[in-house]
C-alpha cells in the first residue's frame, strides 16, 4: 500500500489542527513544558528500555486509545453522515474555503523559511481563488498551475534546524512533538483574525476548527481505514507515518542526503 505525502499528512493528523486556540492551549502548553524537561530515555513498568524518540510511549498509547475511541464513536459517524448528506461539490467548496483562510499563515511561513518562490505562488493562488473562485469557494488556481501547499511554524522551526524532540500524542490533537506544538501556538498569532477581538475570534476559531476536523476526517475515511486494516500495531504505524510526513514537509519533498546510507 502506498500513500503520497499529502494523503499521509491528512490521515495521520486527523485531530492535528489549530484547536489550540481554544481551552486546550494552556493545559497542553504546560504538558509540553513538563515533558520537555524530563529525561529523553526512561524505562517502562516492566523494566524494559523505551525508544529514546518516544520516551513516554506508555502514556502516549493511553491517549492514543482515548483518541481512537472518540474518533470511532463520534468523529467517524459524523463524517460518514456528512458524506452521505452533503453533495461532493458542496464538500469541495467548504474544503476550498478552509484552505483559502490559511493563506496568511502559509505565506508568513513561506517567507520565514526563505521560500520566496512559494510565497509568491501563495499570494497568486489567494488572489485567483478569492476573485475568480468566488471568495475561495472554487479552486481555480490548481488547474491554472498553482497547487495548494501547506506551511506552518513547526515546519519553519525544523527548517531553521530546531529538533523535533520526543514524540507526543495529545488529547484530541493527536500526533505531535514539542517543536510542532510550539509551531501551532505561533501560527495562531499569524492569523490576522485573532486581532479583531478575542471573544469574536474564539467563536470564529471554534467554528473554523470544527469545520476543519469534519472536512479532514470525511476526506480520509477510506485512507484511515486502509491504514487500520494493514497495521499490526496502529500506534507504531501512525508514529512512523507522522514522522515521515513531517520530515518530508521540512525538506519540502527534497531528498535528505544525510539520511542516505553510507557507501
Amino acid at each position: 500500500m502506498k500513500f503520497d505525502g499529502k494523503t499521509m499528512g491528512y490521515a495521520v493528523s486527523a485531530w492535528h489542527s489549530r484547536m489550540v486556540r481554544g481551552a486546550f492551549i494552556g493545559v497542553l502548553a504546560a504538558l509540553c513544558l513538563v515533558m520537555a524537561g524530563c529525561s529523553a530515555v526512561r524505562s517502562s513498568d516492566a523494566g524494559e528500555a523505551v525508544d529514546a524518540s518516544d520516551p513516554w510511549e506508555s502514556a502516549n498509547r493511553q491517549v492514543f486509545a482515548m483518541n481512537q475511541q472518540i474518533d470511532q464513536s463520534v468523529l467517524l459517524p459524523v463524517a460518514r453522515g456528512y458524506v452521505d448528506v452533503v453533495p461532493q461539490p458542496a464538500r469541495d467548496g467548504l474544503h476550498n474555503v478552509l484552505t483559502n483562510f490559511d493563506t496568511p499563515i502559509v505565506f508568513t511561513n513561506d517567507v520565514l523559511q526563505g521560500e520566496f518562490g512559494l510565497a509568491i505562488r501563495t499570494v497568486g493562488r489567494f488572489g485567483l481563488n478569492s476573485t475568480l473562485g468566488l471568495g475561495g469557494l472554487i479552486d481555480v488556481a490548481t488547474p491554472a498551475g498553482i497547487p495548494y501547499h501547506s506551511s506552518d511554524f513547526g515546519q519553519t522551526l525544523g527548517v531553521w534546524g530546531v529538533g523535533d524532540g520526543p514524540y507526543l500524542v495529545l488529547p484530541l490533537l493527536g500526533p505531535d512533538n514539542p517543536r510542532d506544538f510550539v509551531g501551532l501556538v505561533a501560527d495562531t498569532f499569524m492569523d490576522p483574525l485573532i486581532y479583531v477581538g478575542i471573544r469574536d475570534y474564539t467563536y470564529w476559531g471554534i467554528g473554523e476548527e470544527g469545520a476543519t476536523v469534519l472536512d479532514t476526517r470525511a476526506r480520509n475515511i477510506g485512507t484511515i481505514e486502509d491504514i487500520e486494516r494493514s497495521s499490526l500495531d496502529l500506534y507504531a504505524t501512525e508514529r512512523s507515518l507522522y514522522r515521515q510526513y513531517r520530515n518530508n514537509h521540512i525538506q519540502h519533498g527534497k531528498l535528505n542526503q544525510q539520511s542516505l546510507p553510507k557507501m
